[in-house]
């Protein structure tokens, strides 16, 4: 900032905030400089990637909003409003998909095997109850089964 000569075009009392905003932005530079942002696109899942994307353009959108405020444009009017509230917008639809995968998911068999036994049906449970009792009789051998005689300790 020194290096540019156009010192006197601001107020001298702001010297302090100035010079710790340059040094906030140069941090935030080197920052993005260090980001292998290509290899980690690649391991992430379109999901993730969609929210990466998402972050990034909000943020250098919210950057560029405190650039206007430092150059004494209200970004309330500027453009960028509208960028950011579309920003929004998908962000929240990517919200609601990631809740969607979240939500509890309804087993269809189990629900209708858990009615199904909740209701109570008279012929049909007559009807299961002759089937056994056939099976059962089906089951057993046709000799007779004796017991044994008990041994008498003595």
């Amino acid at each position: 900032m020194a290096a540019d000569g156009k010192m006197e075009d601001y107020p001298h009392e702001i010297d302090d905030q100035l010079t710790g905003f340059d040094s906030s932005v140069t941090a935030i530079k080197t920052m993005l400089d260090k980001l292998p942002r290509n290899d980690v696109m690649h391991k992430l899942d379109p999901l993730d990637q969609a929210k990466l994307d998402l972050m990034s353009a909000y943020t250098l959108n919210s950057l560029f909003w405190m650039f206007l405020v430092t150059q004494g444009i209200n970004p309330r009017e500027h453009g960028i409003k509208q960028e950011l509230e579309r920003i929004r917008t998908y962000m929240n639809k990517v919200k609601e998909i990631t809740d969607r995968k979240k939500a509890a998911r309804l087993d269809k068999g189990a629900a209708a095997r858990f009615v199904r036994s909740a209701l109570y049906e008279p012929d049909e449970k007559d009807s299961r109850k002759k089937s056994a009792s056939k099976k059962a009789a089906d089951a057993k051998p046709d000799t007779p089964h004796f017991k044994r005689p008990k041994q008498s300790r003595s």
